[in-house]
């Protein structure tokens, strides 16, 4: 028994100490990590980033540095933490090259949070589809497409291709290509369009609207017809300018004219 008594002084004189530290570095670290997790999501939250995000970071930091405390308590009670270490890398290069998609959807995320191309409720195209963003996730943006489907678009595939969006600005040109008979006056169809314009209240003054020739086509002269209204009334606007212009036309005698070919027949009888 006093053997055993002696060989545990022993070991507590030699390594006691080291177990002390060993264990204070694992206490206050977790302190100091969950301290350091607290700053991270305050700070972000009030940044005003997104929810998923700030939950998604702040784990990660607390995991790493979790990982580092860990290894500093190893190496404090003699352990080799070389191999460890080498270990730990090794086992994150693996898990990268085998998440390497959601890695890149991720960071295109957080990309996309922290410069905002676009935001929830803004029509966009871009990544081979278009429609009213839902919601923007930390790997994927979910869209609503005019015919109300779904579609989850992978960060990085935006990220990766142009982004149009149409809802960033308050205002928003309507192009119209209207097409008048060669026989028909210029002046009128000008001066009809131009009421047309002026007497609807939703199309701005300014910019002003944009008429003129834009083409001597086959079977018509096309007009171009570009007034400048409210992003939230474009489609309203489109639709209801070019019936308004169908109807009014009629009332005018303008034509809009079908295509057509004229045909010449030769006699060979009479040729000869």
């Amino acid at each position: 028994m006093e053997q055993i008594m002696q060989k545990l002084h022993e070991w507590l004189a030699l390594y006691g100490l080291n177990v002390l530290g060993a264990i204070v570095i694992i206490v206050l670290g977790r302190l100091g990590a969950g301290f350091m997790r607290s700053v991270i999501r305050r700070l972000m939250q009030r940044a005003r980033m997104e929810q998923t995000l700030v939950s998604f970071v702040t784990s990660v930091t607390y995991v790493a540095l979790m990982a580092f405390i860990i290894v500093a308590a190893l190496g404090k009670l003699g352990m080799q933490t070389a191999s460890f270490v080498a270990v730990l890398g090794a086992a994150g290069l693996a898990v990268g090259l085998a998440l390497q998609g959601s890695l890149a959807n991720f960071a295109s995320g957080v990309l996309m949070i922290i410069f905002k191309p676009f935001k929830v409720g803004d029509y966009v195209e871009g990544g081979g589809a278009a429609g009213t963003v839902e919601e923007i996730g930390i790997f994927a943006t979910e869209l609503r497409s005019p015919d109300n489907k779904t579609v989850i678009v992978p960060n990085s595939k935006l990220t990766a291709d142009n982004i149009v969006n149409y809802s960033a600005n308050d205002n928003r040109r309507v192009d119209i290509v209207v097409g008048v008979s060669y026989a028909d006056d210029l002046d009128k169809v000008r001066h009809t369009l131009t009421q047309l314009l002026s007497n609807d209240p939703r199309i701005l003054q300014e910019p002003s609207p944009t008429i003129g020739v834009i083409a001597l086509a086959d079977s018509s002269v096309n007009i171009a017809v570009r007034p400048w209204v409210k992003t939230s009334d474009y489609w309203a606007v489109f639709f209801d300018l070019q019936e308004t212009i169908k109807k009014q036309f009629d009332a005018e005698g303008i034509r809009i004219p079908f295509p057509q070919h004229d045909v010449h027949i030769f006699n060979q009888s009479e040729a000869k």
